[in-house]
């Protein structure tokens, strides 16, 4: 049963990396489920097994890189540094991570702007557990003495959604042109230090 099983999660996941690299190749519009069954090296039917259709092997898709995502942020809160610095370096691996996502995956780069609607719709599950995350860091920061939020539900949520704010521009490279990353990560450490008060 197990040996079955792991030949099953196999197969999805073979589904799920070719078709991230037809529709990275292709654009999303110009693949369909014979092309994947075909760069499988299985029949439709296989591919109809595990997924409904193609949005649902797209959404896969793209919940697959934001898992990678998490991995790299959960590796981050849990590395042996103080809560302001654990913070500032989510912020940038979260943003670099994603720019990297797009740009890897070359013509769903336009799919992930044009069918937005759709990326959301799957990214729920992901801003639930990166809530959670900053919610884990700034209480770590409150009990140390680091941080002083009045509510930290609130605080983990406006930092999220702000950096939600930032990816379209950070992605398309229309935010701080000219700006080293040395100097960016000092404005937002000073934003950061004014927002959530934090002392030294």
């Amino acid at each position: 049963m197990l040996v079955v099983f792991r030949a099953m999660t196999e197969t999805k996941d073979r589904i799920v990396n070719e078709a991230r690299e037809l529709f990275a190749k292709k654009g999303y519009d110009n693949v369909n489920v014979n092309d994947i069954a075909s760069a499988c090296d299985i029949g439709r039917r296989t591919v109809y097994t595990y997924f409904t259709g193609k949005d649902e092997i797209y959404m896969a898709v793209i919940e697959t890189e934001l898992e990678r995502l998490m991995a790299r942020m959960a590796a981050v809160a849990q590395a042996d540094l103080s809560p302001d610095k654990k913070l500032l370096e989510m912020i940038f691996t979260r943003l670099v991570a994603i720019k990297e996502v797009v740009h890897r995956n070359g013509s769903l780069k336009a799919d992930f702007f044009q069918d937005i609607m759709l990326v959301e719709k799957v990214r729920k599950r992901f801003d639930r557990k990166e809530m959670g995350i900053l919610r884990r860091v700034l209480n770590e920061g409150v009990k140390k003495g680091v941080f002083h939020i009045d509510n930290i539900g609130l605080t983990a949520q406006i930092i999220h959604y702000c950096l939600k704010g930032l990816e379209v521009p950070y992605i398309k490279d229309t935010l701080g042109i000219g700006v080293s990353d040395a100097m960016a990560k000092r404005i937002v450490e000073n934003i950061l230090a004014g927002a959530l008060r934090v002392t030294y």
